[in-house]
């Protein structure tokens, strides 16, 4: 079965021959390789590059561990890209692998040269044009992109999203949605037939790869159950408010065991590097300012998320706001969570303060859009619950209830729009109607 990943393969396209470094980061296993040293390039040799002009280094390879010092990773890439006559494509797999060494023309013994010195190297000649990947405990990709600041553009590579599934989906097209937001959207996962296969799959990648990445790139010799726990507190906990205080409290009033709010706002800090979870922040959307705590959390892939916690936790409602909060962050938008203040009176008449919260205030540019996220709003007493916030918010920016429901988008009284999960994920303009 093989994905066509549209998206990142416009990019690379677009930014091809540009004299800047491509940085293709992303969660470990979600296909950054596969779409570099396969799509793309195919796509080369078919533009008319010649065999000769792609120059590829997959360094996790024993057959090139030579490559892993940095002088002999020079050598032999300006060796492979000799003739000034010919337009080379350089791709580098895995980067991070590459050693320190010392620098043996200086006598300052903590001078160190690294890949870096080698990729900045080769971006300097005319007739070369630079890919590289990496990411596990020694160099995670958010690493590399920071390493070249300005002089990198970065691909981000993210899970398979519910439209390509769908696209490629074997079976009941009915049944796309729910095998989606319980296996997600790891490449190989779809290759599997039985649950058995892909819950073990997905079990292995964190214990084998993920956790293993961090203990090893933090050193972390102590804690390592802790970091287990607090990923299962994360995602019981998806579409939650929450910050390291409360975690902390969490940990010592269920689980007896004392950890510090900073020591977990160090693990999450963790988790974001490794691309496992992502972050959505509060912002007030009548006083227009961001709070700075409790946060929400989001996995990066739901079918690892089910995998933490042994499948045990399918809470729908729960999973079609994570799915919905990925969709929207690979689409190029950035997600915030939204509070709308209400001034209302208790059972006694005194006036309070409520907040009603916006599942997703969604910027990108000039635009602007309001997301609730909800299975059904077929029950006029459910409909007004989720459209509460969203009714008061004094803007004119387009409000938007996605459903769980099939159903035809329309637009109520108010001028919100209704629209059901698939055809939202299917269909990118549906945000613009």
């Amino acid at each position: 079965m093989q994905y066509l990943r549209k998206q990142y393969m416009d990019q690379l396209i677009r930014k091809k021959d540009n004299g800047r470094i491509k940085i293709i980061t992303g969660l470990r296993r979600s296909g950054k390789s596969y779409l570099l040293f396969n799509l793309y390039r195919k796509y080369l040799l078919e533009s008319g590059v010649g065999e000769d002009q792609i120059v590829g280094l997959a360094l996790d390879e024993i057959d090139n561990a030579k490559y892993r010092n940095p002088f002999e990773l020079n050598t032999v890439v300006k060796e492979r890209i000799a003739d000034k006559n010919k337009r080379y494509y350089v791709f580098i797999d895995e980067i991070q692998f590459v050693n320190e060494v010392k620098n043996p023309y200086v006598d300052d013994p903590s001078e160190k040269l690294t890949f870096i010195d080698v990729v900045l190297g080769l971006m300097k000649i005319p007739n070369a044009d630079i890919y590289v990947t990496g990411s596990n405990s020694k160099m995670l990709s958010s690493d590399i992109l920071t390493q070249f600041r300005d002089r990198g553009d970065e691909i981000r590579v993210n899970p398979l999203s519910f439209a390509e599934v769908y696209e490629n989906y074997q079976g009941d097209k009915r049944d796309v949605w729910r095998d989606y937001y319980t296996y997600g959207g790891m490449p190989l996962v779809w290759e599997m037939e039985t649950h058995e296969e892909k819950s073990k799959y997905l079990r292995d990648l964190f214990s084998r790869t993920y956790i293993k990445d961090v203990l090893e790139r933090h050193q972390i010799k102590n804690d390592a159950e802790v970091l287990e726990i607090l990923l299962n507190v994360l995602a019981s906990g998806i579409g939650s408010l929450t910050n390291p205080s409360r975690l902390s409290n969490t940990f010592e009033s269920e689980l007896k065991i004392r950890i510090a709010p900073d020591t977990i706002e160090t693990y999450i800090g963790y988790f974001l590097e490794a691309f496992l979870i992502q972050k959505a922040e509060r912002y007030d959307v009548k006083g227009r300012k961001y709070i700075k705590t409790p946060v929400k959390y989001y996995y990066s892939d739901p079918g690892l998320r089910n995998a933490r916690l042994g499948f045990r936790q399918l809470e729908e409602t729960h999973l079609m706001e994570n799915v919905l909060y990925n969709d929207l962050i690979r689409r190029g938008f950035d997600v915030d969570v939204g509070v709308v203040g209400q001034n209302t009176r208790d059972d006694s008449g005194k006036n309070i303060r409520k907040q009603l919260e916006v599942d997703f205030v969604v910027n990108r540019g000039d635009e602007r859009y309001y997301i609730q996220s909800a299975l059904t709003v077929s029950d006029p007493d459910k409909r007004d619950q989720e459209i509460a916030s969203l009714i008061r918010i004094p803007d004119s920016f387009r409000k938007i209830v996605v459903v769980k429901d099939y159903m035809k988008p329309w637009k109520d009284d108010h001028g919100i729009q209704y629209v059901g999960i698939e055809d939202f994920l299917l269909n990118e303009s549906v945000i613009a109607r």
